[in-house]
């Protein structure tokens, strides 16, 4: 058995179908112009107010993979947790993500294989309770064993 698990981290021997973590940002003009410089994705749409405007989205928006990435938070740092590897995951982008916007992201646990140790995890990011994004994960999940 493993003494030194981080705390939060859920072993593969104690994950339940059903179960539910979350987490709560506000994605600010500093977290977008942050993901572009890490990114280098520097599209307008995310970044000049003037152009953005005279988009389909009427204003400037966040990187869709910033928002996914509230998701990668949840899973690496709640459900599972600290020692999760991503095997996979499915996004589908539904509504943009704005500065100033609160996003609520989740994760819950539709499927467990324990002799494999993979988790699956529908997800999904809400703003004001309207899905922005939504997929699917598979992760590898830590064990209390070694292997």
């Amino acid at each position: 058995m493993l003494d030194n698990m981080p705390r939060g981290t859920i072993c593969i021997e104690d994950i339940e179908i059903g179960m539910c973590r979350h987490l709560r940002k506000e994605v600010t003009d500093r977290d977008i112009e942050l993901f572009a410089e890490v990114s280098t994705d520097r599209n307008p749409v995310h970044l000049d107010d003037e152009y953005a405007h005279q988009t389909i989205f009427e204003g400037r928006i966040a990187h869709g993979m910033l928002t996914a990435g509230l998701i990668s938070a949840v899973i690496g740092e709640q459900l599972p947790g600290h020692g999760t590897i991503y095997m996979g995951q499915t996004l589908k982008f539904l509504a943009p993500v704005r500065p100033g916007d609160v996003v609520v992201a989740e994760v819950e646990v539709t499927a467990i294989d324990y002799s494999r140790r993979r988790v699956t995890l529908d997800c999904r990011c809400l703003v004001d309770d309207k899905p922005v994004l939504k997929g699917e994960a598979t992760v590898l999940a830590p064990t209390k064993k070694f292997d």
